[in-house]
């Protein structure tokens, strides 16, 4: 058994894809399909079936993957005071999972920073989702970044930066124009995201405790297209002060700080145990944190 066959076999089962797995690894999907065949002909099992939603594991697979990923890990475990991750040659692929305010936020200083120190590396962004702390765990992901308060034990987590709610409204909104009162508040109507991360939960709970119910008219599932709602109705958003720093640079919208003390929060990026001493992970966890250290 070449050991390099196992590292394709467990790739080919993460990405679900061979050309993925090809592009991920840095070889050619011609190589990736010649090492499923000659495993393939060592199990004696189909071991992935092409179908819609890309090549399923057979149940055989399914059972070989915790013992070949014990093996590959060992096989790091010997090799890891010699790892070396050197960005201006990589040429790998990173899968993060953001909440759509770390998508508003990050996402474009990210995209630049790699384009100038590692101009090859790829990046694949999910959203987070209750699937999110098995992906780190797996290695699916290589880190979930924003507010995810239910990732404990297991997981590493650094303080990107704190979090305020603000209130926008349009900028020429007819009745709400140098300040924002709790009548006003109370009386407007609000649009809500109730994405995952949003942090409006927080919103809720303390507007519950007091004793303070908003006119909400309308509910969305992400920031998608916030600013220009916003910019075009007399709906009222209370969201995280970077989205609202974000909203103020693309639309004709402006802020005020909420008449009601709300709680604040903390972005954080999170990562598994076994990826703590990770070159590449090492890498990219600085490269965002040198990104909020600047600001």
């Amino acid at each position: 058994m070449d050991l390099k066959l196992l590292s394709i076999f467990d790739e080919v089962y993460k990405t679900r894809s061979v050309s993925r797995a090809g592009e991920n690894l840095g070889m050619p999907q011609s190589s990736i399909s010649i090492a499923l065949a000659r495993l393939r002909r060592h199990f004696g099992d189909p071991l992935f079936v092409r179908t819609s939603d890309g090549m399923q594991p057979t149940p055989h697979t399914t059972s070989l993957v915790a013992p070949v990923r014990q093996a590959l890990e060992l096989l790091r475990a010997v090799t890891r005071q010699q790892a070396i991750f050197d960005p201006a040659k990589a040429q790998r692929s990173f899968r993060v999972c953001m909440t759509g305010i770390t998508h508003l936020v990050l996402l474009p200083q990210l995209m630049n920073r790699l384009s100038e120190v590692a101009p090859s590396v790829r990046v694949e962004i999910t959203h987070i989702s209750s699937r999110t702390p098995k992906m780190l765990e797996s290695g699916d992901a290589d880190l979930a970044v924003g507010f995810m308060p239910e990732l404990e034990a297991g997981f590493y987590q650094q303080k990107l930066f704190d979090q305020r709610f603000v209130c926008v409204v349009r900028k020429d909104h007819p009745r709400i124009h140098s300040r924002l009162t709790q009548g006003m508040f109370r009386r407007e109507k609000h649009v809500v995201v109730s994405a995952a991360g949003a942090g409006n939960e927080l919103v809720e709970r303390e507007l519950d405790r007091l004793g303070v119910q908003r006119n909400i008219s309308l509910h969305l599932p992400d920031f998608l297209g916030i600013g220009a709602l916003v910019a075009q109705t007399d709906l009222m958003i209370t969201v995280p002060e970077r989205v609202a720093e974000t909203l103020l640079r693309i639309a004709e919208v402006k802020l005020f700080k909420p008449p009601f003390t709300l709680p604040g929060f903390a972005i954080k990026q999170h990562w598994h145990e076994r990826y703590q001493q990770d070159p590449s992970n090492k890498w990219l966890r600085s490269v965002i944190a040198d990104l909020f250290l600047e600001r």
